[in-house]
């Protein structure tokens, strides 16, 4: 099968770079521990993106895994396109530390990959999860969580929710945009965040608040519900207008990974107009 690669703007190309970063210390420090650390990339793609902006490929999250030095012990990746997970075991070659599957990550992590990852076998992941949509099960985000061994980069695609789900008239929202909304928030109380009825004589409901405030609320709920310790202020990630296209999350739960991404992305913040 021909190779599926994603064109990828300038936010894309920052996100990389604080993913391999982070990822990088990472595998530094997990590597002088007796602990198995693994890397975990649920919407992996083929490995290799094409630069919006050059129109040259540019190595994705895969492959810029596939470099940390030193190694993590096993790499998973995950792509429900198989013509991506055979590009990234192109790019593997004959690693036996590196596992692809074709499927939907919110089946095959909870069932195949973040058992791989519990106390009981020394283990410790860092998980992206970043689908260019919402199509991302909160059970998942909370399983990472209640773990207590495993750190998440997530994207929060705040593009998504405000093209199908919060219109200004919440009756007019197709019930299935409402479902899926529902499933990447866990519940319906995203409607108490972003809506309000108080405010007119009429009794409906009426879209009260912005991006931001969607933002802090899930960035609440991965620490009071998921059970993430260290939740850092995410980065805005902006096309060449300015629009926020999503936020970049992460979520530890130890300090030491929390200090070091609230270093990179300091360094990152507000670059994301580009």
């Amino acid at each position: 099968m021909k190779p599926d690669y994603d064109e990828v703007g300038l936010w894309s190309e920052m996100k990389l770079e604080i993913e391999r970063d982070y990822a990088t210390e990472y595998s530094r420090i997990m590597s002088k521990q007796r602990l198995t650390h693994i890397y975990i990339d649920a919407f992996a793609g083929a490995g290799i993106h094409l630069s919006r902006t050059t129109g040259e490929f540019i190595p994705g999250s895969p492959l810029n895994a596939l470099m940390v030095d030193p190694p993590f012990k096993e790499y998973h990746f995950i792509d429900l396109n198989g013509s991506r997970t055979e590009q990234i075991r192109e790019l593997a070659g004959d690693r036996a530390d590196v596992f692809t599957y074709e499927g939907d990550c919110n089946t095959v992590l909870p069932s195949q990959v973040f058992p791989r990852a519990t106390w009981a076998k020394y283990g410790r992941a860092l998980c992206l999860l970043d689908p260019y949509n919402i199509d991302l099960s909160w059970d998942v985000v909370v399983q990472a969580g209640k773990m207590g061994t495993i750190e998440i980069f997530l994207n929060f695609m705040i593009m998504d929710i405000n093209m199908n789900v919060l219109r200004h008239d919440p009756g007019s929202v197709d019930p299935v945009q409402i479902a899926r909304m529902n499933r990447f928030w866990g519940d319906e109380s995203w409607r108490n965040v972003m809506y309000d009825n108080t405010g007119n004589l009429f009794g409906w409901d009426e879209k009260v608040a912005g991006n931001e405030v969607l933002a802090e609320a899930y960035r609440k709920r991965l620490r009071e519900v998921a059970g993430f310790k260290f939740v850092p202020v995410p980065v805005p990630m902006k096309n060449s207008i300015g629009r926020t296209i999503y936020y970049l999350f992460f979520a530890s739960p130890n300090a030491t990974g929390h200090k070091i991404v609230e270093y990179i992305f300091n360094k990152y913040r507000n670059k994301g107009a580009a």
